[in-house]
């Protein structure tokens, strides 16, 4: 079943993004058993989603969860329209369970690492540094044992370190060249097993296989149209994984919950409803000191226009200012004493910014103290 839209797969070529050939696909899909239970599946570098769509029919749409990881934000839109849940974003930013997943379908992007990369989260390498070695050691914990690997890279990509990895990880390793021979793909099948299950004479041939296949020495056969070998048998998993998110939130995640909380906006009256509320006229008229006392600290300041047409706009304040007073006292032994005392002093201060039309001061901030 093709489920790749011509026109959408025309477009990722231009940008440099190029799709398992479905005929590679079909063959893959034919080396798949399915379990009796529910299986999760993922595909890391997920595309458009079509590969790993593809898989979870192939082995039972009704019992598989499709799980996707695609950075590119318009091919993670389309692939969230064949898969359960798909992450717009950089794998190498996700939080995903390990040993959680039956099927790790990964097609990832090819070619070197940038300089500087070698520090990157999740990669250790003392071979040449190769995406494809990032993020097949990003994506591997999250297969469990028993789980079945399909990788796809280029067969230049298989050095001495890589192969050393796939022999140390994976039992049942078989390597196929691709349909489609433009990107010089070979496609490896594995079976996650541990380290002290394999058996070394089958691990040493199989290396000495996929070395000469990395060199150019042998060359691997196609993808045979039927599969006549027992079927890789992807393991069935009760419960979906615990974790399946990014680290950081979406962008377009983001702008939702931005939208949708809206800030403190609805909340404002509750934190500043009581500093908005206008105060209570007094029970009767001031004195003209209550009002001098109340301008001084602040308690009424805007505009104020007098009787005679002055407009000022005023704010009031009080500082505190020390007066010193010293005093002298003679002891009994003829000497003096000097005693120095400092009083805190509060000051009222209102100022004063005069706007009054045709004033001689308009424009300027008067200080009454």
């Amino acid at each position: 079943m093709a489920l790749m839209f011509p026109r959408l797969a025309r477009n990722f070529v231009k940008n440099g993004y190029f799709p398992t050939d479905e005929p590679t696909i079909e063959r893959v899909l034919s080396a798949l058993a399915p379990s009796t239970g529910p299986m999760n599946i993922l595909d890391p570098c997920a595309g458009e989603g079509v590969a790993i769509a593809e898989a979870a029919h192939a082995l039972g749409r009704e019992q598989v969860r499709a799980f996707a990881v695609e950075y590119d934000a318009e091919r993670a839109r389309h692939a969230r329209q064949l898969v359960d849940r798909c992450i717009h974003g950089d794998l190498m930013d996700t939080m995903i369970s390990r040993q959680a997943f039956g099927l790790l379908w990964l097609n990832p992007p090819y070619g070197d690492l940038s300089k500087g990369m070698d520090g990157t989260i999740g990669y250790q390498s003392q071979g040449r540094p190769r995406l494809e070695k990032l993020f097949y050691q990003r994506s591997l914990p999250f297969l469990q044992y028993g789980g079945v690997l399909v990788f796809i890279v280029p067969h230049y990509v298989l050095d001495a370190e890589l192969v050393g990895w796939l022999t140390r990880h994976f039992a049942d390793l078989r390597i196929y060249r691709a349909v489609e021979t433009q990107f010089k793909q070979v496609v490896l099948f594995g079976r996650r097993v541990r380290q002290r299950d394999l058996a070394s004479d089958t691990a040493k041939a199989i290396r000495n296989r996929l070395l000469q296949i990395g060199c150019g020495d042998a060359t691997a056969e196609e993808l045979p149209p039927e599969w006549s070998l027992l079927p890789y048998p992807v393991p069935a998993n009760a419960s979906e994984p615990e974790q399946f998110f990014r680290a950081t939130m979406e962008p377009e995640q983001f702008a939702d919950e931005i939208g949708r909380l809206q800030g403190l906006w609805p909340t404002l009256d509750t934190h500043l409803g009581a500093a908005q509320q206008a105060p209570r006229p007094p029970a009767r008229a001031l004195s003209q000191w209550h009002l001098a006392l109340a301008l001084a600290a602040g308690a009424i300041s805007g505009v104020v226009r007098s009787r005679d047409g002055r407009v000022l706009v005023v704010k009031g304040d009080t500082h505190k200012e020390k007066t010193s007073q010293t005093q002298y006292t003679e002891r009994d032994d003829g000497s003096v004493a000097e005693t120095r005392i400092l009083t805190d002093k509060f000051v009222p201060v209102i100022r004063a910014w005069d706007m009054t039309p045709g004033s001689p001061t308009r424009g300027e901030v008067l200080t009454i103290r």
